[in-house]
């Protein structure tokens, strides 16, 4: 079995078990009567009904067929009704694992956005596969056709899509579902009231929100407060979340946990507009300028994302792409840019050694703005991109985030192939 890359992650850099619950795989758990929850890198949960299974998520095409293994070791009955709680493809592109050989088709659910998602996916599949890889650690050679094939290729399509909110019964039972952008425009929480399971999707993952991720498209950290509080206030029994271990039975940790989410959330959205507001200054100036609000809580740990890239969200809704520099507006080429600075300091060499020298001082966000010219300017010379894999293997050394971590062990990468990042 393929190790998942979290996990892997998670042993690499020492976690306490609490530090990695993000990381938690396992199962099945049940949470409640006839509820079980497992996870392989994502959540699914199964409420088993008297009509079938309500099935919550669906892993990806690879983990997908052991999370299934792991929940029929408590139920046999047949999947009545899927809903995605997104379409990311660690959520939504599993589902035919789950079925049993004949069953009726089920019917799946999901938000109204999320077909336009799936059409995005098919026309940027190799784009996306590129962003995984760096995602991860690689590069773009690196992205496999399976990786491709993740995008490329469609997932059981649903055929009840629903805009705000949508209760559905089976077996009896009520099941809610309310939308709420977050890590993406087409989320949905669901709640089970008679069991008072909450399943939150990505919008709970056991770590500071991935509301910041640089490769992605817009997220929405204030949005997802507003979601993470009104899930608070139906106190629930369970928490079985999008990534990391279930909560069971401790309810008031379960509406803290929520609560003291969306108040980090509050307070990035809140210091970053204030900045904003400060003289509308370049997004640099406000992303190294801002107090960043930390947690001591296990589950706001920035073990994925990284609290500085959520900030980067929030301009980026309300600022527009321009960086506020006036020599951004319309740049230079970068390689031209690179060869006059490298020039002017007496060569890409120069250049490397002293990001090298910065580096070894702790600068290191000073160190790879000269590494990238120095690479940039000198993208044949093997000493310079030695050099300057050397810059970023340290930088990801030093960093908590996998987001940050794997981008600037991508970087390294690129360094040693000669080859620019962009």
């Amino acid at each position: 079995m393929a190790q998942n890359p979290a996990a892997k992650f998670a042993s690499m850099r020492g976690k306490t078990p609490e530090e990695a619950k993000f990381f938690w795989t396992g199962g099945p758990v049940e949470v409640a009567p006839k509820t079980y929850f497992a996870s392989q890198f994502s959540g699914a949960t199964a409420f088993e009904t008297g009509e079938g299974i309500v099935l919550v998520d669906t892993g990806t095409r690879q983990f997908a067929p052991l999370i299934a293994a792991m929940l029929r070791q408590k139920t046999q009955s047949p999947i009545h009704t899927a809903i995605y709680t997104h379409g990311h493809i660690d959520h939504a592109y599993g589902l035919e694992a789950f079925l049993l050989p004949g069953q009726k088709r089920p019917r799946v659910i999901a938000h109204r956005a999320m077909p336009a998602r799936f059409a995005r996916y098919r026309a940027t599949a190799k784009h996306n596969a590129a962003l995984n890889a760096r995602q991860f650690g690689g590069t773009v050679e690196a992205a496999s056709n399976d990786a491709y094939n993740a995008f490329a290729l469609e997932p059981v399509p649903p055929d009840t899509l629903y805009d705000d909110a949508m209760t559905v019964t089976v077996g009896g039972e009520q099941f809610e579902l309310h939308h709420c952008k977050g890590e993406t425009d087409d989320h949905t929480w669901v709640w089970s009231p008679q069991r008072r399971v909450l399943c939150p999707g990505d919008l709970f993952i056991w770590a500071v929100p991935n509301d910041g991720n640089p490769q992605k498209v817009q997220r929405y950290p204030w949005e997802r407060a507003k979601g993470l509080r009104a899930m608070a206030e139906k106190k629930p029994y369970a928490l079985c979340p999008g990534h990391g271990g279930p909560v069971v039975g401790e309810d008031a940790k379960i509406v803290r946990m929520l609560n003291e989410t969306a108040a980090f959330l509050e307070t990035v959205t809140a210091r970053t507009l204030a900045a904003m507001e400060a003289g509308s200054p370049p997004q640099v100036d406000i992303v190294t300028g801002i107090e960043l609000p930390k947690s001591d809580s296990p589950w706001l740990q920035p073990v994925y994302d990284d609290t500085e890239f959520l900030v980067r969200n929030v301009i980026r809704f309300y600022g527009g792409w321009w960086s506020g520099r006036p020599s951004e507006l319309k740049p230079s080429p970068r390689a031209a840019l690179a060869r006059e600075i490298a020039g002017l300091s007496g060569g890409a060499a120069t250049l490397a050694e002293r990001a090298a020298a910065l580096a070894k001082e702790g600068q290191f966000r000073l160190a790879c703005h000269l590494a990238d010219f120095a690479l940039e300017a000198a993208p044949g010379d093997e000493a310079v991109r030695t050099s300057v894999a050397a810059v970023y293997d340290a930088r990801a050394e030093t960093e908590e985030s996998l987001m940050a971590i794997n981008i600037f062990n991508s970087a390294a990468a690129y360094a040693r192939a000669g080859r620019p990042f962009a």
